[in-house]
Order: C-alpha cells, then sequence, then structure tokens
C-alpha cells in the first residue's frame, strides 16, 4: 500500500499493469490482459475528447442551465433542496449525452433503469467475493447467491449496453449533429482500424468504463466541495465573492470565465487532497521483483496507492487535516499526475482519461451554484451538526445526503 508521494512515484515508474477482477468483469471477460493493450483501449475516446471539447462544454453549459433552473424553482417556495440527489442526476445527464448521444429523464422509466443499474453496480463491486481472495472457496458465492446476483447483474448491463450499439448501428437512425464516444468506437469497430481485434465486448466494457469512472465522481467532488464550505462559512464567502465580483450581474458563468476563477479552483484542489472521491486508485500488479518503500516487494503482487492518506501525509502538507484552499493560491501542485502529494486521477499513462471533462464539470456547477444562490443550512440544523461521515465502496460518498436551503440572489 503507497500512502506517500514519494513511494507512490516509486509504483508508477517500477513495471506494473493494471490488475483486472476476472470475476466481476462476467461478459466483459473478453478484455485482453496484456498491460499496453488495455492502456490503448482505455485511451481510444482520448482523441475524441480533444477534437470535440467544444461539443462537450455546450453539454456542459446547458446540463449547468437546467440544474440552477431546478434548484430556483425550489428555492422559490423555500424548500430544501437535496443537492446530493440533484448532482447525480446532473451527471448522469452529462455522461450519457456525451457518451451515447442521450439524455434521460431522471423520473422517466430509461433513468430510472440506468440509475438502478448503476446503484447494483456500486453495491456488487465494493461487496465482498470469496472468489477475488480465495479462488479455491468460490462455492461459498454460489451458496450465498452472490455468483448468482452478479451473474443477473452483467445480464442486465449487457442488455442496456447491447441495445445502445443497435441504435447507433440501426441504418435508419438520424445522423447526429455532433459524434458521440459510442460512435467513434463504432467507427473503429467497423474500419478493424486497431492494434488488436477490437470487438462490441470491448466495446461495451469501454461504455462501462465511461459510466461508473464518470458519473458518480462528478456528483461526489461537488458534494464534498459543498460540504467543506458549509463547515468554512469564510471560504464559502471568500469563493462567492470571487464569482460575483468576476461575473457582476451577468446571469451564468460560462466555462471561459471560470478558468479566471482562482480561489474557486483552489477550493476544488483542497476537496481533491482531504477527499478524493475515489480513495484508493485502481490496483497494479508487479511484473517483476521490485523494491517500493525500502520493501522488496515480489513477482505477482498487488500494489494500492491511497490518494486519501497522500492526500493527509504530514510529511507534505502542513495541518493536513484543516480545510485551507489558500494553500494552493500561488503554489504549482496541481493533479494532473505530475505533482505526487495530490493524485486523485493517478498519474503516468494510467492517468483517468477523463479527468479533464470530470473538473471541468465540477468548476462549472459549482462557480454557478455559488453565483446564483445563497445557501444555508436547514431550519434548526448549523454547520456543527454537519456530519462527514462517509459510506464504504470504490467511489466515496457522503453518508447523508447534502440538503441544503438554496436562496436565489438577485440577477
Amino acid at each position: 500500500m503507497a500512502e506517500s508521494g514519494s513511494v507512490a512515484k516509486k509504483s508508477f515508474e517500477i513495471s506494473l499493469y493494471l490488475r483486472i477482477r476476472k470475476s466481476r468483469l462476467a461478459n466483459c471477460s473478453q478484455i485482453a490482459p496484456a498491460p499496453v493493450e488495455i492502456l490503448r483501449l482505455r485511451n481510444v475516446s482520448k482523441p475524441w475528447v480533444v477534437k470535440k471539447v467544444g461539443y462537450c462544454i455546450s453539454i456542459r453549459e446547458d446540463e449547468v442551465a437546467r440544474l440552477v433552473e431546478k434548484i430556483c424553482r425550489l428555492s422559490v417556495d423555500s424548500k430544501p433542496v437535496n443537492l446530493s440527489e440533484a448532482m447525480v442526476c446532473f451527471s448522469y445527464s452529462i455522461i450519457s449525452r456525451v457518451g451515447f448521444g442521450k439524455r434521460y429523464d431522471e423520473e422517466g422509466a430509461e433513468g430510472s433503469r440506468l440509475n438502478g443499474l448503476l446503484k447494483e453496480s456500486q453495491a456488487m463491486f465494493t461487496s465482498f467475493s470469496f472468489s477475488d481472495y480465495f479462488p479455491f472457496m468460490g462455492w461459498v458465492d454460489r451458496f450465498t447467491g452472490f455468483h448468482a446476483r452478479l451473474e443477473n447483474l452483467f445480464k442486465e448491463l449487457d442488455t442496456f449496453y447491447q441495445q445502445l450499439i443497435d441504435e447507433h448501428l440501426n441504418p435508419n437512425r438520424l445522423k447526429p449533429e455532433q459524434e458521440d464516444i459510442l460512435d467513434v468506437l463504432l467507427q473503429t469497430w467497423k474500419d478493424r482500424d486497431f492494434l488488436f481485434d477490437l470487438t462490441l465486448d470491448h466495446i461495451k466494457a469501454i461504455i462501462m468504463d465511461v459510466l461508473f469512472a464518470g458519473t458518480e465522481t462528478t456528483a461526489v467532488t461537488v458534494i464534498w466541495v459543498m460540504s467543506f464550505l458549509m463547515k468554512n462559512p469564510g471560504c464559502l464567502k471568500k469563493a462567492q465573492e470571487e464569482v460575483r465580483d468576476l461575473i457582476g450581474k451577468k446571469g451564468f458563468l460560462n466555462e471561459d470565465e471560470v478558468q479566471a476563477l482562482t480561489y474557486l479552483k483552489a477550493v476544488v484542489k483542497e476537496t481533491f487532497r482531504l477527499q478524493p472521491a475515489v480513495p484508493l486508485l485502481l490496483p497494479r500488479e508487479t511484473l517483476r521483483k521490485c523494491c517500493i518503500g525500502g520493501y522488496q516487494v515480489p513477482a505477482n503482487t498487488l500494489v494500492y496507492v491511497n490518494a486519501w492518506a497522500i492526500g493527509r501525509d504530514p510529511e507534505a502538507w502542513r495541518n493536513p487535516e484543516e480545510f485551507c484552499p489558500e494553500r494552493f493560491i500561488g503554489s504549482s501542485i496541481d493533479y494532473k499526475g505530475l505533482n505526487f502529494e495530490l493524485i486523485p486521477f493517478g498519474a503516468g499513462r494510467r492517468v483517468c482519461p477523463g479527468m479533464n471533462m470530470a473538473v471541468a464539470a465540477v468548476e462549472l456547477a459549482l462557480a454557478n451554484l455559488l453565483y446564483k444562490f445563497d445557501w444555508e443550512m436547514p431550519t434548526k440544523m448549523n454547520k456543527a451538526n454537519l456530519n462527514f461521515d462517509a459510506t464504504p465502496g470504490i467511489v466515496i460518498h457522503k453518508k447523508d445526503a447534502l440538503i441544503l436551503l438554496a436562496r436565489k440572489i438577485n440577477d
């Protein structure tokens, strides 16, 4: 377990590859296990992200406008806002539109189906399985019903992915104005323009990657940021003043304007440090014997990088338990994988390919929420009552939903 920046840096330098838990892959188990092929597979959509950045911006700005409008309707009647729920819907909408060109009504049948599949997947991927740790005891998973539940989940996911693929391959489908990630993947599959035999199972695996990596992490990050700001009203005031002084009475911040918000960006970095959405980065497995942190590590050993512990390392951070965005003002430390004191998205070739899109969505949403509304704790609650307990899992959610009162300011 790497729990300091220096040890994490060493673990990224040595020969490791992403460890795939085969028992959890089910229908996606045909993914080639070779490390180079996995890296190429995960990055198929990267050129699309770069080329279509303007398209992604328009989607993010549209979804933020919808989010603000939803909260405005609640604020008129002084109704509490379940920000946790609102941010999950916001994230789902962005990812589904960018990933496969669809926007799901959160109250519709398709939206409920997708939400249910994602929740069940999160529960299954974070649950204990004997097969993962004691392969010879896999029969226990069958006895407890775990295996049957997992198989049923993957059948439902496979059906969902296949429906998306069939819709995109339908010759009668109206050609969209902009390609989505699935369009790019299917065109690559048709052209056979890849270094190994790209199959529809590979494409389904990438869809899964896009859904799971992009939805909850964005929503969870915004919730933790707002929680820290409510706990630290001085920081909240400073962030709101920065946004409102910059924009004045304009009414909406676009992504270009967000780039000038130095303090808001520092707030996001400080949240990445204290509460990364994914505290344990994807496990790696050593290909050969190596030395990490003074320990001799045999080949075929799992190595975990603890981003949460690294962000609270007292040797790297002064007063590490204190929420202090000012520590990043004038600092060159960033979250993009070059500074190993702060690696919420990983580093090197294995850095999260959706990092820039995720951060852009987080910053744009926060900027407009802070600009448009004054935020208060519900009646009979104060910042001392704000619970920071988290639920266990791959993505660390706030245990209790963040419910606040939003008071719309005059434009």
